[in-house]
């Protein structure tokens, strides 16, 4: 686990991170991208959103809108301690990706988190439907990412981590920048991928 916290910490300081340019009337919200070990090997962590509210029941990374005054850093962690039990401060904070503008009206701060150990995730039931470890090591399967074209012509990016869990943008364009850049030192852009129909509520 030291040996993947270091690189993607040195990965992290050499990206040359783009903000965006927040659109009129857009809203901003920070997602955490957790690194924690799990029986002896290093793992992102994903969650299932309950059955209502807002992007019911899709796979998202734990996160939300920015309260009052907050930075986008200070919201995902925050969101992180209250949806998925993990308490993380500025130090464990590894770096900051690319802003992600979402077709919904948001704009997207992912936050690579790195905890200090022991990481016990555990589950707010009010948001949180289940949470879910991703060994890092499947991100970087050749099979991923996967790419499909949509009726309309447009070309779809699919992260299919496991069986039943298929990713698509928002969330999978942001974890595929996490592989490129945090696991593979690349400097991947993914503001263009197009977002499928079902994730612009």
């Amino acid at each position: 686990m030291s040996e993947v916290a270091t690189r993607a910490r040195t990965n992290l300081a050499v990206f040359e991170r783009r903000e965006a340019v927040v659109p009129e009337g857009a809203r901003r919200a920070g997602v955490c991208l957790t690194i924690f070990e799990h029986r002896g090997e290093a793992h992102v962590l994903m969650i299932k959103r309950v059955a209502k509210g807002r992007n019911a029941g899709q796979w998202a990374l734990p996160g939300g809108r920015l309260d009052g005054t907050e930075t986008s850093v200070q919201a995902a962690l925050r969101e992180l301690s209250e949806e998925a039990g993990i308490s993380a401060g500025p130090a464990e904070v590894a770096g900051v990706l690319d802003d992600f503008v979402t077709d919904s009206g948001f704009v997207i701060t992912p936050v690579v988190v790195i905890p200090e150990p022991p990481v016990t995730p555990s589950r707010d039931e009010r948001e949180v439907h289940s949470l879910h470890r991703i060994p890092l090591r499947r991100l970087v399967d050749p099979d991923i990412p996967r790419w499909h074209t949509d009726p309309d012509g447009r070309t779809l990016l699919q992260m299919p981590l496991r069986r039943g869990m298929l990713v698509h943008a928002p969330t999978g364009a942001l974890l595929w920048q996490f592989r490129e850049v945090v696991l593979l030192g690349r400097s991947t852009r993914v503001a263009d991928l197009a977002q499928p129909e079902f994730t612009r509520a």
